[in-house]
C-alpha cells in the first residue's frame, strides 16, 4: 500500500495512521479481557512534515571515490644538506670522538692538573735561596765613657747584607739552612779599635728527626698522594674514553638502524600504493566495491606519518652522533647528513661467563680507581700512625767567623784582624773562629688525641673501602652477566625475527596471488602488509640491539678500549691511539 504513494509523503504518513489503528482494532478483538471503548481520534488532516525529522536517504559507498595524488614523503630534514653527504666508519666515528669530543678534553685536562700537582709537591725540595741588604744608621744615648761616648752618645752606620739557602731533605725527614752575612760598620765609639771593621759569619744548620717524621714526615705524603692522584686520572681518563667510545658505538647503530627504518617505511608506503591502483584497476572493472579502494588509501597515509615519525627518529640520533664526535656547533659537519657505512655484526663473541667475569675485575677502571684510593688511604694511615710518636729531633748547627778592619789608636790589634773586607772573608773560611752546636730538641704533646683520631679516621675508612670494593665487585658480576644474557637473548631474537620476516614475506606474497585469483579481500592483504612492515622493522631492531650488546658487552668487561684497538699514552697529554693499519694520534 505503501508503494502505491511514491511521491507523496503526506499520504504516506496518512496511510501509515491508518494502518495503526487497524492494527489496534484487530488486536482489542483477539483479547478476552473487557476493556473500555477507546475514544474516538480524529483522523489526522494531512499535512506536510518537517523533512528534518525524517530519515536520510542512505548514501551510496564510495561510487566515485578517487585518491587525490600524493607524493612520497619528502626526505629533506631540518639542518642537513643532504646532496653533501657524510660516509662514516665506526672506526672513524671513534677516531673523531677521540680527538674531539670535549668530555674527552676535559679529562684529559684533569690527568694533566694531577700531573702539575705532583711536580708541586716534589718541589717541596727545592731549595729557597734568599737574600737581603739595607743600609742602616743608629744613634743610642750612652751616659758611660767607658761606651765610647762622645756627647751622651754613640752613632753607629752600617751596611748590611746576608744571603742563604734553606730547604728540605728528601732523605729521612731532615731540614737544613745555610746563611752567610756580611756588613761595614763605622761607628763613633771612641773604645773600638777597629774603625771601619767588616765582620762576616757563615752559618750551616741541620735538624734531623729520630722518632715522628724520619720514616714518613708530611711532605712524602703529600707526594705519594699526589702522586697516587695521578694514577687516579689516569685510571679516570681512561674510563672515561671508554664511555665515550661506548656511547659513540650505541648512538652510531641508533643511526644506522634509524636510516634503514626510514627505507623500511617508504618501501611499504610504496607497495601500498601499488596495491591502491591494482584495486583501483580491479573496480573499473567491476571486481571490487569502491570502499576498497577507500581501504587501501587509508593503509597509504598511516605508511607515510610512520615515515614522518622515522625520519623525525633519524634527526634526533644523528644529532646524538654529531654531539659526541663534533668540537663545537659551528664545525662543518653539522650540516652534513651522516651516513654509517660499517656493515651490522651479526657474530657476538664467544666467551664463557668466568673468562668475561675475570677480564672485567683485570680491566674495569673502577675498580683501579678503587685501589687508588685504597692506596691513598694507607698513605695516610701510614702517616697518622708516625705522628702518634712524640716529637724528637737531633739539631745541630756549625758557624765560622771573620773580621777585619781599620786599626784606630785604641789600641792594639792582632795582625790578622787588621785589613779590608777580603781579610775579614780570608778569617772566615780560614775556620779561625768556630762555634759548633749539637743538641736534642723533644715534643711531648699531652694525649696527642688529633694524631690518635686522624688514625682512626683512616682505619675506619680503610673497612669502609673494602665494603665498597666488594659491593663493586659485585655490581660488575652482576653488568657482566647482564651483557651476556643481552647477547645471546639478542642472537636469540635476530634469528626469531629473521625467520618471522621470511615468512611474513611468503604470507604476503601467498595473499596478494590470492587477491589476484579473486579468492581473498583487500582487508587480509592490507593486514599482511602491515605485518610485514612489522616483522621488518623487528628484524632491523634485533640486529641493531645485537650491535649495541656487544658495545655493552665490551664495556662491562673493560674491553672497549683494545676491542677498539686504542692505547692510552702514559706520558705527555695523554694522547689516544689507534693501532690499526697506520697508527694515528689524537690530542
Amino acid at each position: 500500500m505503501l508503494k502505491a504513494f511514491p511521491e507523496n509523503k503526506s499520504m504516506k504518513v496518512l496511510a501509515i495512521s491508518l494502518l495503526t489503528l487497524v492494527l489496534s482494532a484487530v488486536a482489542s478483538a483477539q483479547d478476552p479481557t473487557p476493556s473500555p471503548s477507546p475514544t474516538a481520534v480524529p483522523l489526522p488532516s494531512p499535512f506536510v512534515p518537517d523533512p528534518a525529522i525524517l530519515p536520510a536517504e542512505p548514501p551510496p559507498i564510495a561510487p566515485n571515490f578517487k585518491a587525490p595524488p600524493r607524493p612520497l614523503p619528502s626526505s629533506d630534514r631540518v639542518g642537513v644538506d643532504l646532496a653533501n653527504q657524510l660516509s662514516l666508519s665506526l672506526e672513524q666515528a671513534v677516531e673523531l670522538a677521540l680527538r674531539n669530543n670535549n668530555d674527552i678534553d676535559t679529562s684529559r685536562n684533569d690527568v694533566q692538573i694531577a700531573e702539575f700537582n705532583f711536580r708541586g709537591a716534589r718541589g717541596i725540595y727545592d731549595p729557597i735561596i734568599g737574600s737581603e741588604g739595607y743600609y742602616e744608621s743608629r744613634t743610642t744615648p750612652t751616659a758611660s765613657r767607658i761606651g765610647g761616648a762622645t756627647n751622651g752618645s754613640v752613632t753607629l752606620q752600617q751596611f748590611f747584607g746576608n744571603a742563604g739557602v734553606t730547604g728540605f731533605s728528601p732523605w729521612q725527614g731532615g731540614s737544613y739552612s745555610f746563611g752567610f752575612t756580611s756588613s761595614r760598620t763605622n761607628t763613633s765609639n771612641t773604645n773600638a779599635t777597629l774603625n771601619p771593621q767588616y765582620p762576616t759569619d757563615l752559618t750551616l744548620q741541620y735538624t734531623q728527626p729520630l722518632l715522628r717524621g724520619r720514616r714518613f714526615d708530611l711532605n712524602r705524603r703529600n707526594i705519594e698522594i699526589a702522586r697516587k692522584n695521578l694514577s687516579l686520572s689516569d685510571s679516570q681518563f681512561r674510563q672515561r674514553a671508554i664511555e665515550i667510545i661506548a656511547q659513540v658505538e650505541q648512538a652510531y647503530w641508533n643511526l644506522a638502524f634509524a636510516l634503514r627504518n626510514v627505507q623500511v617505511q617508504i618501501d611499504a608506503v610504496k607497495q601500498a600504493r601499488a596495491q591502491m591502483e591494482s584495486n583501483q584497476r580491479q573496480v573499473a572493472k567491476g571486481v571490487l566495491a569502491p570502499i576498497d579502494v577507500v581501504a587501501a588509501t587509508a593503509q597509504i597515509t598511516t605508511f607515510e606519518q610512520n615515515v614522518y615519525a622515522a625520519q623525525e627518529e633519524v634527526t634526533r640520533a644523528e644529532n646524538t652522533l654529531k654531539t659526541l664526535l663534533l668540537t663545537d656547533r659551528t664545525a662543518g659537519d653539522w650540516n652534513r647528513p651522516i651516513t654509517p657505512v660499517s656493515p651490522i655484526s651479526l657474530e657476538p663473541p664467544r666467551i664463557g661467563l668466568e673468562v668475561a667475569v675475570g677480564e672485567a675485575l683485570r680491566n674495569r677502571p673502577e675498580l683501579t680507581q678503587l685501589s687508588a684510593n685504597e692506596e691513598i688511604n694507607k698513605i695516610n694511615e701510614r702517616y697518622f700512625r708516625d705522628q702518634t710518636k712524640p716529637q724528637v729531633d737531633l739539631v745541630s748547627s756549625y758557624t765560622t767567623t771573620g773580621l777585619a778592619g781599620t786599626e784606630t789608636s785604641a789600641g792594639t790589634i792582632t795582625p790578622n784582624l787588621v785589613g779590608g773586607y777580603v781579610n775579614s772573608l780570608g778569617n772566615l773560611f780560614a775556620l779561625r773562629y768556630p762555634t759548633y752546636r749539637v743538641g736534642v730538641a723533644v715534643s711531648l704533646p699531652l694525649g696527642n688525641t688529633t694524631a690518635k683520631a686522624n688514625l682512626g679516621r683512616t682505619l675506619v675508612e680503610g673497612t669502609r673501602l673494602t665494603n665498597v670494593r666488594a659491593q663493586a665487585e659485585q655490581i660488575i658480576e652482576a653488568e657482566v652477566r647482564n651483557a651476556l644474557q643481552a647477547l645471546r637473548s639478542a642472537e636469540a631474537r635476530l634469528a626469531s625475527a629473521a625467520a618471522s620476516r621470511v615468512s611474513a614475506e611468503q604470507l604476503l606474497s601467498s595473499e596478494q596471488r590470492q587477491f589476484a585469483a579473486g579468492t581473498t579481500t583487500t582487508y587480509l592483504v592490507l593486514q599482511r602488509q602491515t605485518e610485514l612492515l612489522a616483522a621488518r622493522g623487528r628484524e632491523l631492531q634485533a640486529q641493531t640491539d645485537l650491535n649495541r650488546a656487544i658495545s655493552e658487552f665490551q664495556r662491562s668487561t673493560g674491553t672497549t678500549l683494545t676491542a677498539n684497538n686504542v692505547t692510552v699514552s702514559t706520558t705527555g697529554n695523554r694522547d689516544l691511539q689507534i693501532t690499526k693499519g697506520v697508527s694515528r694520534f689524537f690530542k
